[in-house]
């Protein structure tokens, strides 16, 4: 017994046969009207309030399919259940595929009737949860992109802020006058503007759980070089990126651990304003290994023995490295300093 009365059409010319129907659905509690025609039927449907549709197969005008194909192009449209004399199997699939929800095959004894609102009961539960799904699925969305047009926001507020305190941290360097806390000033705005350079792509990109390495990186490249530049460095940075795409929580990592190489290999690898090439590498291996590169031809480290300057960018890089679970290796600091990052599970 519905909970609600639920309205129900039957579209059939047989008038015997729908008043036996309309007998067993009020006796049931349904509120039931009834069309001979397909048009009629069609025209009631399309004034709405119909919870219900039992369909006959054989119409004056045709066959129930038509109605069927008819009905697809109608939003929210109520379900059908088909009703057939026919013994043969492909009616009832024909009538599935063109969006019947339950299909009755019509018999001489009282069991045709309890087949028939047993199938109607069911297709009405089924069309309120598959109505239901559809709801929560569209809140769900609806949900999601607010959540990250707020993120995106966010992004975009935080890569301002860092990119106005990387602004400050210039600005004073370039007010002091002591080399030390000049370099170091510069250092701490590369990282800063590291970290900036990865929000500000976080809110122009579509999926912020990812971003591109190799255009991130080569962004803070192309940013750092300027720095060091303009500082004076004669060193030159060259690159080759392959398409790498990370998770946002690893790409931080990775850029702090780029800015302190290119940092290191900027102001130690070519002493005496003696000019070089750094190379930066990033390629992906036959086993899907990512591996990043840092090299220069310069004076050589082979990451033993003390750290040059105060150290403090080789332990970020350690501890950089343990947040992405890998290790740093290094060559043998002949002919120059070689850093490899084996980058794991992107």
């Amino acid at each position: 017994m519905p909970n609600r009365v639920f309205r129900a059409l039957q579209i059939d010319d047989d008038a015997t046969l729908a008043r036996l129907v309309e007998k067993a659905l009020t006796r049931r509690g349904y509120s039931y009207e009834h069309a001979n025609d397909a048009e009629a039927g069609l025209a009631r449907i399309g004034e709405g309030g119909v919870d219900v549709v039992v369909l006959d197969h054989f119409l004056d005008c045709g066959t129930g399919i038509g109605v069927l194909e008819r009905l697809g192009g109608v939003a929210n449209a109520p379900p059908v259940v088909y009703v057939t004399g026919s013994q043969e199997p492909m009616v009832a699939v024909e009538a599935l595929k063109a969006g019947a929800a339950d299909y009755v095959l019509k018999t001489a004894g009282g069991e045709f009737v309890v087949l028939l609102v047993n199938a109607i009961e069911q297709a009405i539960e089924k069309t309120r949860l598959q109505r239901h799904k559809e709801l929560a699925e569209q809140q769900v969305r609806v949900a999601r992109d607010r959540a990250e047009i707020l993120l995106s926001e966010v992004n975009h507020r935080v890569a301002n802020s860092l990119a106005l305190v990387a602004a400050l941290v210039r600005m004073q360097a370039a007010a002091i006058s002591d080399p030390h806390a000049r370099e170091a000033l510069t250092e701490t705005q590369a990282r800063i503007s590291a970290i900036a350079g990865l929000h500000r792509r976080l809110y122009t990109s579509e999926d912020v759980r990812s971003v591109s390495l190799d255009s991130y990186l080569q962004s803070l490249i192309e940013e750092l070089d300027t720095t060091m530049r303009a500082a004076g460095s004669p060193a030159s940075v060259v690159t080759d990126l392959a398409p790498v795409a990370i998770l946002t929580d690893k790409a931080v990592s990775v850029g702090v651990i780029v800015t302190e190489l290119l940092t290191n290999a900027y102001k130690y690898a070519y002493p005496d304003e003696a000019t070089g090439q750094i190379r930066v590498l990033l390629r992906r291996e036959a086993g899907g290994e990512v591996l990043l590169v840092v090299e220069d031809d310069g004076v050589g480290w082979n990451g033993t023995g003390p750290a040059k300057g105060t150290g403090l960018g080789t332990r970020m890089i350690a501890a950089m490295a343990q947040q992405l679970g890998t290790s740093i290796l290094y060559g043998d600091g002949r002919g120059g300093t070689r850093t490899v990052i084996q980058l794991h599970d992107v």
